[in-house]
């Protein structure tokens, strides 16, 4: 693999030049204005993996926004590693709290700094440079096929029929990802669990239109009033979810699991200054680290009603709405979650109000086994490039499809992410260190080599 390594050396700069092409072109999945943003940026990708060294590419359209598939086939006989990634990023409001143009990308600080700099344009782009490396240098061990989405964002809808369409252009034996994060540059760790997700959005509606406060206030409900008490409802004092059932299948970790579950390096005071909180919160009787990683929660993503403008109106609003999200543990059913909340969000609203209740999207929890051979040769990739053993890591984050990969296609998918916690994915500022995108590219010929038995 040294070849493949003198090339990434070789090429670093050329690779972040071309990265920041990418992160120019305004993938938000989630805003139907750049609908065409998602093709371009599709077309780019797909350029890009011939350019590489794929044997072919080609943007496939689906009912939603295309997925781009390339692959290189170097033998039959050799093991085929399918790479998945995303190329769609979050909205990047509120807009005013960056500090740099979101979509036009600059070097700071050794970071890169700019919407999906790390989730997940950044971490797909480390595969194909990766790959053209090896590709440039005749060390390809395994064959390669790429499958890259555009709407991870927004619940990943439109590619579980892809992947029932397509089972056998997709066979692989491993599915490789980067979306996910370290522990830290110094302690690195390998994902081998994902929670679950259930998201929902509530509208609660009171009068047939906005009304003045000071004549029906005290004397109608008030919408915003009745949807902010019945979502603080929804988490006790202790951290405990109230909807009835809700914890009936998560799966209580034994005393050992949990001593070794908190070993993980963790400083709660460092961990507090970084957000700058002066204390945290959650479930009562469980760390942070378990709060974050194998417990369930719920929270409140977005909230609004009435007017939120300059000045004052002195209204009582006809509706107000809320966004609401649940992270799962395994044996969780979020299609099951998701009828339990609307039951009882149904069942806690007063007469006075009408409330809709609407699924919005959903997946479940995923572990990846630390014995397959995937993991160890990630394990002993790591290892080669960090200088030091990486250590098993369950991830507060979702990404469903992953579920849904080994649900429909029977292949288990390998987490290896470089993200860290600083990163601010989803947040203003997103960014993405330049060490980190090295690293990532220089690990992965290696778990190449180690997968294919080399």
């Amino acid at each position: 693999m040294n070849k493949a390594l003198k090339y990434i050396e070789q090429h670093n700069d050329a690779f972040i030049s071309e990265l920041f092409e990418l992160l120019r072109i305004p993938s938000i999945s989630a805003q139907s204005e750049h609908k065409p943003d998602m093709q371009r940026c599709a077309e780019w990708l797909a350029a890009s993996l011939v350019k590489a060294g794929a044997d072919h590419a080609e943007v496939i359209p689906t009912d939603g926004n295309p997925v781009v598939f390339a692959e290189k086939i170097i033998s039959p006989d050799a093991k085929t590693v399918l790479v998945y990634g995303h190329y769609d990023v979050m909205p990047v409001d509120p807009r005013e709290e960056w500090h740099t143009d979101p979509f036009e990308p600059v070097v700071k600080d050794g970071r890169i700094w700019g919407r999906g700099a790390d989730d997940d344009k950044g971490q797909l782009f480390m595969h194909a440079k990766a790959f053209e490396a090896m590709c440039a240098t005749d060390t390809l061990p395994c064959n390669v096929k790429f499958m890259l989405e555009g709407e991870e964002e927004i619940g990943s809808a439109h590619l579980y029929d892809f992947c029932r369409e397509n089972r056998e252009m997709l066979k692989a034996d491993i599915i490789l990802v980067s979306d996910t994060s370290m522990l830290s540059m110094e302690t690195p760790s390998i994902t081998c669990g994902l929670r679950g997700l259930t998201y929902m959005e509530v509208e609660v509606t009171g009068p047939n239109k906005d009304l003045h406060s000071g004549l029906f206030g005290g004397a109608v409900a008030n919408p915003a009033n009745v949807l902010t008490r019945l979502v603080a409802s929804l988490v006790d004092e202790n951290g405990r979810i109230t909807i009835p059932g809700f914890y009936d299948d998560v799966r209580e970790l034994t005393a050992e699991e949990r001593k070794a579950f908190n070993e993980a390096p963790f400083s709660l005071e460092e961990y507090k200054q970084a957000l700058d909180i002066d204390d945290v919160e959650g479930e009562k009787g469980y760390t942070t680290l378990e709060r974050t990683g194998v417990r369930p929660s719920l929270d409140v993503n977005g909230i609004w009603g009435g007017y939120t403008g300059e000045g004052t109106k002195t209204v009582i609003p006809s509706k107000a709405s809320a966004k609401i999200s649940m992270r799962l543990v395994p044996n969780q059913d979020f299609n099951k979650i998701g009828e339990l909340f609307a039951a009882h969000f149904k069942a806690i609203a007063p007469k006075s109000v009408k409330v809709d209740v609407r699924f919005l999207h959903g997946g479940a929890p995923y572990v990846a086994p630390t014995d397959m051979p995937a993991y160890k040769a990630a394990e002993k990739a790591i290892e080669t490039t960090f200088g030091k053993k990486p250590l098993p890591f369950y991830s507060g984050g979702s990404i469903p499809i992953i579920s849904g990969f080994e649900q429909i296609l029977g292949i288990k998918s390998l987490l290896i992410g470089f993200g860290l916690s600083q990163d601010a994915i989803h947040s203003p500022n997103e960014s993405y260190g330049l060490d980190q995108f090295r690293k990532g590219m220089e690990t992965i010929p290696w778990f190449y080599k180690y997968f294919a038995g080399k």
